[in-house]
């Protein structure tokens, strides 16, 4: 194989797609978010196409306005650890909120999870954008923003503490002497910090990949800090490459703060594409998923994103409502992209609305014109690899089967896995346990 540098490859498992209306596409099964058939159809779809990983984002709160998939959908550890069994050497990346859960309980599953899969399990860890988040956990309200990833930062030191309580060989398990396991091999984290107390050990041994791997998907100063100091990969998503390359390098730079080199955190962006024979049947495709949206779904999608707020109340037509810091406190780094762009191309309420809920993709055409979208990025420094989202329910069979060889051909993508492991997808070396340096 060439000696080029590879990118990877992920996908997310959307249900019909992120479109507030995408179920009632003619190839769409209505019931994707909850139909284990389908998704055991896409997981080994990515697995045969060689694929690092698959990837399941989640939430925490949902009301009558939410998009169709976040009504009715699998909890991500549950069909993770159903996926172990029947893929071998795909990633099975999960989102987990540190703002809604206890580390030790995060331990234990993603931890069960890597064992379950023989080392292919990822945490995606988010600090939950929604607000109504709260009104779920029996809390009186949600975590500020600086706070949310002051918690988080804290919860990964107890999480990466506990994952490390047993070496690797301690278990002897030896019959004849009747030594279960080396007591100078089991480590107690004994943590007291601002947030949480934590005794350990971990009631589970370390993991085949020693750990499982870290993503983390905010795009925020906080988030990249977070990501800069924890992370593994980094799930992100801009609509330009000047933009995308910005990030790139102010993340990459970060590393070298915690003493990590540029390849040690993976850099994955998150792109809609649509595959076509040509660029009139790409439009077609585009514009019978589009055309699925009505002005109210798209108002409902667009509100979701700024604590769900009305925006039915202001004039279709006229410029984008000026609403303050309204989302600061939850998708800030996509609410601060979506006011600049209105405001810096002069668009209406309708506009934002109807392109948020139907954006174009970011890389469409035939296979050759979507691998070289990928590539221009890639060589760029916009992305070390990409998460894959159909830009129509039945996108995604056709990029494994039609853009993935273009890659391998130009050598920029693997024929073959290159371990049995996440990790040893991603080339990152075996963590160190903490205890034993």
């Amino acid at each position: 194989m060439s000696e080029t540098r590879q990118l990877r490859l992920g996908t997310i498992l959307h249900g019909a797609s992120g479109n507030m209306s995408a179920w009632r596409h003619p190839a769409a099964l209505a019931d994707a978010s909850i139909n284990f058939s389908f998704v055991k159809e896409t997981a080994l779809i990515a697995e045969a196409g060689k694929l690092d990983f698959i990837f399941v984002a989640d939430g925490l709160y949902i009301n009558e306005k939410s998009i169709p998939h976040f009504l009715n959908r699998f909890e991500p550890i549950t069909v993770l650890s159903t996926l172990a069994a029947v893929t071998t050497r795909l990633g099975l990346v999960g989102t987990l909120s540190t703002s809604y859960s206890e580390p030790f309980t995060v331990a234990r599953q993603f931890a069960s999870l890597d064992h379950l899969s023989n080392g292919r399990a990822g945490w995606n860890v988010v600090t939950s954008p929604l607000e109504g988040s709260a009104k779920n956990f029996s809390r009186s309200q949600h975590p500020e923003h600086a706070l949310r990833y002051r918690i988080a930062d804290e919860y990964l030191d107890v999480v990466k503490g506990l994952w490390d309580s047993w070496e690797e060989d301690a278990f002897i398990r030896d019959k004849t002497s009747g030594q279960f396991f080396d007591p100078n091999k089991l480590h107690t984290l004994d943590h007291h910090g601002d947030f949480f107390q934590v005794a350990g050990p971990l009631n589970i041994g370390r993991t085949p990949q020693g750990r499982p791997i870290i993503f983390q998907a905010g795009a925020s100063e906080d988030g990249k800090k977070l990501a800069a100091r924890h992370a593994d990969a980094i799930f992100t998503h801009h609509d330009t490459l000047e933009k995308a390359q910005h990030f790139y390098q102010d993340v990459k730079a970060q590393l070298k703060t915690h003493g990590r080199g540029p390849d040690e955190l993976h850099i994955f962006q998150g792109v809609s594409v649509i595959v076509g024979a040509d660029a009139e049947d790409v439009e077609r495709q585009f514009q019978t998923t589009a055309a699925l949206v009505s002005i109210q779904d798209a108002l409902n999608y667009l509100g979701r994103y700024f604590e769900h707020l009305d925006f039915s109340q202001y004039p279709l037509d006229e410029p984008f409502p000026d609403i303050g810091d309204l989302g600061q406190n939850s998708f800030r780094s996509t609410t601060d992209e979506i006011k600049r762009n209105a405001r810096e191309r002069q668009l209406t309420l309708r506009q934002v609305a109807l392109e948020s809920a139907s954006p174009r993709p970011r890389f469409s055409g035939t296979a050759e014109q979507v691998a070289n979208g990928l590539q221009q990025w890639f060589d760029a420094g916009g992305a070390d690899g990409f998460i894959i989202q159909g830009g129509t329910p039945d996108t995604f069979p056709r990029f494994v089967e039609q853009v993935v060889p273009v890659l391998q051909a130009r050598g920029l993508f693997r024929k073959a896995y290159p371990g049995t492991t996440l990790r040893d997808s991603f080339g990152l070396a075996q963590p160190r346990n903490q205890f034993t340096e």
